[in-house]
Order: structure tokens, then C-alpha cells, then sequence
């Protein structure tokens, strides 16, 4: 029965970040500033963030955004079991890691938390993959071959989506969410650090604006 739960709150979390198609990777370094950043992202269009536990203002910047029901919530740069449990407690929906480490993904795997390991060759892939895991983080994407390099790996591995992250922008990330292998991009151009330092939330929404609009499939003329 677990089981089943844990395979459904996968494929809502998977859904809803494929929907959104961009994945914004946040760094606060004060938890004042999650509300607001919460407001501005939904405000712009996107119903989904990824927080990095790359700040000791992680996980309560984390609770705050995730009591809000039109954002989804999940915790990055997640490095140790024990930042799962903190992640989780503080109501992230999925975790994000840069690297593949087996002790995180079994601990998001006991807990029932969907992971998105990050991986950079066909060995993590295949890591992920033996983990019964199917869409992973591939980082960093452009400077690891960008397009090039994910239709590369998508080809021996059909059944794995990637939701390439570093280096992507509004400029290119249309190349990238052209591929059927790619379930999202993620970036951090929509909330650059001195945008949420100098507190410019309309600049933050406008920009998550133009986001959202770049990633609109283009094939519907």
C-alpha cells in the first residue's frame, strides 16, 4: 500500500514540475525573504520551486513556501540523509541533490519523498536507474555538452528524463525543453541572489514571467 503511495505522490510531483517545464533553483540567506519570493514565482506563472539547502535559512525558508496549495516545494543541493529528515519535517514535496549518493536516495526512498539525483555520465545514470529512479538532475548541463551531450545519454537510456540544471537561461532553454528526454529545465536567472537582496519581487515575477513564456511549446501553429 506504501508502495502505491509513494509511486502516486512520484508521478503528481513529476507532473507537476514536467507542467511547469521550469524549475527555479533558489538560495535564501534569510527566511523573511520566502514569502514574498513565494508570491512573486506564482505571481510570474511558475507553481514550483526548488530551495537549496546551501544556506542555514533552508529549511525554514522551506516551511514557510510550502504552507502555501499552489506552490510545490522541494529542497536542493541536498547533501546527507540528515538534510533529508530536516527537508522533509519542513514540508519539502521532493528532493533535489547534485551528485548521485546512495545513502540520500535510500533515506528519500524509506521516507517516501521523490529524488532527482544529479548525475553527469551514463554510470550515474545506470546508478539511478538500479535505484528503480527514472528522471534525474543532470548538472552541470552546459558545461557538460548542454543539448548535445543529453541526447547523447537519452539515447542508450530511453526510459530516463533529465531536467538539465547550471548554465541554462532564457536563451537557450528553449533548445534544451525541445528534447523529449527533458521533463524541465532549472535555473536560478528568474531569482539571481542581488534580486531577492534588494527585495525586487516585481522584478522577480517578471522576469519568472518571461520564463514561463519562453518554455511555451512553440508547436501550436
Amino acid at each position: 500500500m506504501t508502495g502505491v503511495q509513494n509511486d502516486e505522490q512520484k508521478n503528481a510531483v513529476v507532473a507537476a514540475v514536467g507542467a511547469a517545464r521550469i524549475l527555479p533553483v533558489v538560495v535564501l540567506d534569510a527566511a523573511r525573504d520566502a514569502a514574498p519570493l513565494a508570491d512573486a514565482l506564482v505571481r510570474g506563472g511558475l507553481p514550483s520551486a526548488e530551495v537549496t539547502f546551501r544556506t542555514d535559512a533552508a529549511a525554514d525558508a522551506i516551511r514557510v513556501m510550502s504552507e502555501r496549495p499552489d506552490l510545490l516545494v522541494g529542497a536542493g543541493t541536498v547533501l546527507t540523509p540528515a538534510q533529508v529528515d530536516r527537508a522533509v519535517e519542513a514540508g519539502a514535496r521532493f528532493v533535489v541533490t547534485p551528485g548521485f549518493s546512495p545513502a540520500v536516495v535510500r533515506r528519500c526512498q524509506e521516507l517516501g519523498v521523490p529524488v532527482f539525483p544529479g548525475v553527469a555520465t551514463g554510470t550515474e545514470i545506470q546508478m539511478a536507474l538500479d535505484a528503480g529512479l527514472d528522471t534525474v538532475k543532470f548538472f552541470p548541463a552546459e558545461q557538460l555538452g548542454g543539448v548535445g551531450m543529453i541526447k547523447a545519454l537519452a539515447a542508450p537510456y530511453r526510459s530516463v528524463r533529465f531536467i538539465p540544471t547550471g548554465g541554462v537561461n532564457t536563451g537557450n532553454l528553449s533548445d534544451y525543453l525541445a528534447l523529449p528526454a527533458v521533463l524541465a529545465v532549472g535555473g536560478t536567472w528568474m531569482v539571481a541572489p542581488d534580486l531577492i537582496a534588494a527585495g525586487r519581487w516585481d522584478e522577480v515575477a517578471t522576469r519568472t514571467a518571461a520564463a514561463v513564456e519562453a518554455a511555451r511549446p512553440s508547436a501550436e501553429a
